[in-house]
């Protein structure tokens, strides 16, 4: 049998269409790399990404940044952005992008890891890991009859100039978004006037700590584990002072929960997929029990370290973390004056 030019041609094209289709599905293999844009704490994610790559062999680039920061790139990229995995400190940044349209849909073995109290309904993001409010304060200076019964009695003038806090950071702005959504729109600019009049500025979390624990201020509001992390490494800025939890459902009790999702834009949807399956699941889960970042774990049945106030015990108030309002929150941070 005789080949014609022309069918000899589209034999080789045919050919070749295949072997690079199998190239493309193997470039798109397991071992094809996602990147990640990271708001979460560097080690921590660290910590996730060395050992998921070790257990699947799917490579992960990590681009670090803030939690408003890469939230408005992943908006402004759009169908483009490079990301296929965003990982947040809080909430209102996973509901900024979520609220774009941008994340796709998790898988329900993901979903199903979690309990419903940590990932919003929709199922297009999930929380990965939680951090609560505290109050720490110099116990020399302040007795346990004399703290704050609310977050929100930072607002009298009585704390005038007695108490820290770090308004620009987004743990702050979390927390304001989570009085927002408690409180309404009212008095949540009620309590920020009296915070700008009361509140010593701060630029961090453990900045603001380190002054109470030296003695420059009696209190400072922060989150818990930058307590946790600087007695785990000696105490050096936190031996001086202990730590106030609000409860009764007080907005001073909120747990901010970080949050993990795929972008829908993703080429890699199934390595993006199983790398917040693999996080969310036990393996990802025992890293925050037994690593340093001293967050809480929120998969089904996980432990947290054994130092922290069991999730239970803290008495939080519900807050739909997929409604927290960063834009207004900003508005009413600015017109208060704290940003």
């Amino acid at each position: 049998m005789r080949f014609r030019p022309n069918s000899l041609r589209r034999s080789l094209l045919l050919a070749l269409g295949l072997s690079a289709t199998a190239l493309l599905a193997q470039a798109q293999s397991g071992n094809d790399g996602i990147v990640v844009y990271n708001a979460q704490h560097v080690s921590l994610t660290q910590a996730w990404v060395e050992a998921f790559t070790r257990e699947t062999g799917i490579k992960v680039v990590v681009r670090n940044g803030g939690d408003a920061e890469l939230a408005n790139q992943i908006v402004q990229e759009g169908a483009v952005s490079p990301a296929d995995v965003f990982l947040t400190e809080n909430s209102p940044a996973m509901a900024l992008v979520e609220n774009a349209g941008l994340f796709a849909p998790l898988d329900p073995a993901i979903l199903a890891q979690i309990p419903a109290e940590f990932r919003p309904d929709h199922g297009h993001w999930t929380g990965i890991a939680a951090r609560s409010t505290v109050f720490v304060y110099r116990k020399t200076k302040l007795s346990r009859d004399a703290l704050p019964k609310s977050m929100m009695d930072l607002a009298n003038p009585a704390w005038k100039g007695r108490f820290g806090a770090a308004p620009a950071g987004a743990d702050f702005q979390a927390i304001v978004s989570a009085v927002l959504q408690l409180k309404g729109e009212e008095a949540t600019a009620a309590w920020l006037k009296g915070l700008k009049e009361n509140v010593v500025t701060f630029r961090g979390n453990s900045v603001a700590m380190k002054a109470a624990n030296d003695g420059q201020v009696e209190g400072a509001l922060i989150y818990h584990y930058y307590y946790f992390g600087d007695m785990a490494k000696g105490g050096e800025n936190t031996d001086k002072i202990g730590v106030h939890y609000f409860r009764n459902q007080d907005p001073g009790a909120f747990v901010s929960v970080s949050g993990g999702g795929v972008l829908a834009s993703s080429k890699r949807q199934p390595q993006a997929q199983a790398f917040i399956k693999w996080i969310t699941g036990q393996n990802g889960q025992d890293i925050l029990r037994s690593g340093n970042s001293f967050e809480y774990a929120v998969g089904v049945g996980a432990k947290s370290n054994r130092n922290l106030v069991p999730l239970a015990e803290l008495q939080a108030p519900k807050v739909d973390m997929s409604k927290l309002n960063t834009l207004k929150t900003t508005e009413l941070m600015l017109k208060a004056g704290l940003l």
